[in-house]
């Protein structure tokens, strides 16, 4: 089966981000959009996860969908655009830390498969730096660390590199990122099986460089 997905999202709770960016609006707007798949961004912001947490049910495994009181105040949609719209539990984690004398800035996309799991992870991030001031937490961990915890906390839980062009945050970055996939991730560089593009390159000059083929 086909389907849309936007598996980069932010809340209200991530900073130079709309009001409006609660469930209801991005499921309305994923409807008018055809968008089936939506990631929710931010579930280690506490409150945003307690958001989550009341709103959003089971709907099969790794997904979610809006409880039925919830669904029933999205008004306004045209009855051609009223499909189901499923959530994932995401984050985008920033970290800053230094390695081989460089000063790293690499942004990661979090999946969890449930609130056990965005719970886990919470609990480890919360011991390292402050989690509750930004959707997108800043944190002084090695990328290859923030790949441990997310493996740890579930065997359904997976980290995909954010924007990876992006120069100044991202692990293949100009300014602060590194060579390879292999460098920045370590020994545990293959359980990345997914990169981000982002805006910073589209998928034909991504073929161009064989490390990135699988």
């Amino acid at each position: 089966m086909r389907f849309h997905a936007d598996l980069h999202v932010h809340s209200k709770y991530s900073r130079a981000t709309s009001r409006d960016l609660d469930l209801e609006r991005l499921a309305y707007w994923a409807c008018r959009k055809g968008i089936a798949v939506v990631a929710t961004g931010d579930f280690t912001h506490p409150a945003w996860a307690a958001e989550l947490k009341q709103k959003l049910v089971p709907a099969a495994p790794g997904l979610f969908r809006l409880a039925d009181d919830f669904e029933k105040e999205i008004a306004g949609l045209p009855a051609a655009c009223r499909t189901p719209v499923r959530f994932m539990l995401s984050v985008e984690i920033s970290t800053i830390y230094k390695k081989g004398e460089r000063t790293r800035k690499i942004h990661h996309l979090i999946y969890a498969p449930d609130f056990a799991t965005v719970d886990r992870i919470s609990a480890r991030l919360a011991r390292i730096g402050n989690i509750a001031s930004d959707g997108r937490p800043i944190l002084g961990l090695d990328s290859r660390d923030l790949l441990e915890i997310t493996l740890e906390s579930s065997p359904d839980a997976y980290l995909v590199p954010a924007h990876i062009w992006t120069p100044w945050f991202a692990a293949l970055g100009s300014q602060s990122g590194f060579d390879s996939i292999v460098e920045c991730y370590g020994d545990l560089s293959d359980h990345i099986f997914a990169v981000e593009t982002g805006l910073s390159s589209d998928p034909p000059m991504n073929w161009r460089l064989s490390m990135l083929d699988r």
